[in-house]
């Protein structure tokens, strides 16, 4: 299903949260996510080929395959951008990744699809001009991939923040934001604790988002946070998570 998180006219922001069927626990649930400004447009993480029909489908009623400027992409995992390849046939996109990522993009692709397609987002991260509005490339790095992005969009005030923030719920659960942050936890702790490399890098990445005026998270996971409130109990949370690195010891190193 289709939801509109943000439309005031000539800016929306959408979410796709039903696209994998994960009923019988054979491929993670994965948000998709489309931001529109005057008929420009960008999707965020499209993911795989069980997500590409009905994307294509979907979008069309906010968005024409013409009217897709870019696909932006917060690493390079098949949840990402294993349909790369269908994307770059049946539009005129260009792939916006981590430099780390560029060159592997077109391993996705049959060859020559994605030649002259693929830009490179500096580490630092950069602005993205789409429409008559810029989003923002905020550095995520190591969180959980080396080359890391999150997007930000200053119009929505949402912050589409990848893997932090995702919690492992069925994809029927996911409709609605986060209520009850404390019985939420179950369903982050985990892949927290083992997909974010180490508290060090959290809190850097706290500090930075304290700064920005961010009105809702909303992970390719699970749901999303919404309102400064609830925004401020993930972020006091996650500042204070050991995860990866913290908790590796030797026993974590044997030959089995």
């Amino acid at each position: 299903m289709a939801i509109e998180l943000f439309n005031n006219g000539k800016h929306l922001c959408v979410i796709f949260d039903d696209l994998v069927d994960d009923s019988m626990g054979a491929a993670v649930q994965a948000n998709q996510f489309l931001i529109v400004d005057n008929n420009h447009g960008a999707l965020i993480d499209p993911g795989g080929n069980m997500t590409y029909n009905g994307l294509l489908m979907g979008m069309q009623k906010y968005c024409s395959s013409k009217g897709l400027d870019y696909i932006l992409a917060s690493h390079a995992d098949p949840d990402i951008i294993a349909s790369i390849n269908k994307w770059m046939i049946h539009t005129e996109c260009n792939v916006l990744i981590s430099k780390l990522w560029a060159r592997f993009v077109p391993h996705f692709c049959s060859v020559g699809n994605a030649e002259g397609r693929v830009e490179s987002i500096p580490d630092e991260g950069m602005n993205i001009t789409l429409g008559n509005c810029v989003i923002k490339a905020i550095p995520a790095h190591f969180m959980h991939s080396e080359g890391n992005f999150q997007f930000y969009d200053p119009i929505s005030k949402i912050l589409f923040s990848g893997d932090m923030g995702a919690s492992l719920v069925h994809h029927t659960e996911v409709d609605t934001p986060v209520e009850d942050f404390k019985k939420h936890i179950q369903f982050m702790e985990g892949f927290h604790s083992r997909y974010m490399v180490s508290n060090k890098i959290c809190r850097y990445w706290v500090n930075m988002v304290r700064r920005m005026d961010v009105e809702s998270i909303v992970p390719q996971h699970g749901r999303r946070f919404e309102g400064k409130k609830m925004v401020n109990e993930f972020l006091n949370w996650i500042e204070n998570l050991p995860c990866g690195v913290d908790l590796m010891t030797q026993d974590n190193y044997r030959v089995p």
